[in-house]
């Protein structure tokens, strides 16, 4: 994989929550995970998935994440079941040698830890997939260019609730960080790797 050197897939929250019948749906989950499959299928050793974790309850949180979750009270702890913050069982089953990294906000890159362990790999490269393209995925992207990583989002490995806020973000991203990202479809990386 010399063109595209030291890498890691980063599968960002492709959980049930957002998969099954919750407020959080994503209705284009099912259509980005056979790439997403593909990809993970191929490259197990090399993908990172994030889970998105809510708290037990809005008051153990401060600020503007405690009314957040006030309002989406029935996706706390107390109110879901644990299980539906794992990991898809199409995506699940690549684990190990896929890695998790639990984040408790959009972004994986507050707490250090997913750096830590991508730089003591000398990664230089990400990938990354899943959802939401305008809120987890962002931020995901956000952080990854802010670390220096040569940057790569698979643009139809990437999904979220709302159509228009998804385009808007693929164009931003296309438009403002030519430099530092790159987007591709699934099969062009793939067809490369």
């Amino acid at each position: 994989m010399t063109s595209f050197g030291s890498w890691r897939h980063i599968c960002v929250d492709m959980q049930r929550i957002f998969a099954e019948d919750t407020p959080w749906h994503m209705p284009w989950f099912d259509r980005v995970l056979p790439q997403i499959e593909e990809l993970s299928d191929r490259f197990a050793s090399h993908t990172i998935f994030t889970q998105f974790i809510p708290p037990n309850r809005p008051e153990v949180l401060q600020g503007k994440w405690r009314d957040y979750y006030r309002k989406w009270w029935m996706m706390t702890g107390e109110h879901m079941a644990a299980e539906m913050t794992e990991v898809v069982a199409p995506l699940a089953k690549y684990i190990p040698p896929a890695r998790t990294f639990k984040k408790f906000t959009y972004s994986p890159w507050l707490n250090g830890e997913l750096h830590r362990f991508l730089e003591a790999d000398g990664i230089d490269t990400l990938v990354i997939t899943g959802g939401e393209t305008d809120v987890c995925v962002l931020a995901t992207v956000l952080g990854s260019i802010d670390h220096g990583y040569r940057t790569i989002v698979l643009s139809d490995a990437v999904c979220s609730s709302a159509d228009s806020t998804h385009d808007a973000s693929l164009k931003l991203l296309g438009d403002r960080f030519s430099v530092q990202l790159e987007l591709m479809s699934a099969e062009d990386f793939l067809r490369s790797a």
